[in-house]
């Protein structure tokens, strides 16, 4: 059952298209376009698209989600990848790294191959924020793509994307239990120190690559380009500084959010960043 359209005209072909991020929030909204949530059948789509954008510096544990998932709905996820990775734009930008003052990693790497990849034609593009989230996001603004938002639609918070992750059987995504709150790729300038030094310890790899296209230029003030505003990830690898992140840093979150753990690690907080919707839901 289609649901109505208020946005294109009666008879016009409409594209129906779903972005997964290998996050939790895209994965249950995807669960709930394929008609699996008891109750909320009315909302399936057979005629989805399901679409990943792939910078190809994303998680190993991302690919392996989006595996499950896509066992999970019975239907083909399509991996669009740009046609210049991040290396090339890195350098198009004199080593400019991406902020979120200036995120061109998401307008290059997701929007664009997604706006390429549907052209010119009538869509609806379904994006993941819950009904406790009070945002907008990143999302296209081309005019012949229109958004929907089916968990706020269907009363659906945090809660409620757990139990629909639980009751499915594909559970939480994997990254989550070593600490890492979103998905999106390795160097994911909205990793808050927590979350960086988590990744230095799996994947010592990666930590190291992303040392690798920070800029230090003590000569010039101009040329500092780093992940976090705080300072270089070097400087996390100090023992007091990672100590204090790793243990006092997870309590104090705690305290002052008033929060429990595992909204601490898990994203459950309303207040929330303004991450790009197709890397980080």
């Amino acid at each position: 059952m289609k649901p109505p359209d208020p946005h294109f005209g009666k008879d016009q072909p409409v594209r129906h298209v779903l972005n997964v991020s290998g996050g939790k929030d895209s994965s249950a909204m995807a669960l709930l376009m394929a008609g699996r949530i008891r109750g909320l059948e009315h909302f399936r789509l057979d005629d989805m698209e399901y679409l990943f954008c792939d910078t190809q510096k994303e998680l190993p544990e991302t690919y392996e989600y989006l595996s499950r998932l896509e066992a999970e709905l019975g239907s083909k996820i399509t991996y669009l990848n740009a046609k210049a990775g991040f290396d090339h734009w890195h350098k198009v930008f004199g080593g400019y790294l991406p902020s979120p003052q200036n995120r061109w990693c998401t307008k290059l790497l997701k929007l664009k191959p997604f706006e390429s990849h549907v052209g010119d034609d009538a869509v609806i593009s379904y994006v993941g924020l819950r009904a406790d989230e009070d945002r907008i996001g990143y999302i296209s603004t081309k005019p012949n793509i229109k958004t929907r938002y089916p968990l706020r639609e269907a009363g659906i918070d945090y809660n409620g994307v757990i139990r629909i992750l639980e009751d499915s059987g594909l559970g939480l995504p994997t990254f989550m239990k070593w600490g890492r709150t979103n998905s999106g790729c390795t160097f994911c300038f909205f990793q808050t120190p927590y979350e960086w030094l988590r990744l230095q310890e799996t994947y010592p790899d990666k930590f190291k690559e992303a040392m690798e296209y920070e800029t230090i230029d003590p000569s010039n003030p101009n040329k500092q380009f780093t992940w976090m505003s705080e300072g270089p990830l070097e400087s996390l690898l100090d023992e007091t500084t990672r100590e204090k992140i790793l243990t006092g840093g997870i309590r104090a979150k705690t305290k002052s959010t008033d929060k429990s753990l595992v909204s601490v690690f898990t994203g459950a907080s309303v207040k929330v960043n303004e991450a790009c919707l197709l890397c980080q839901k």
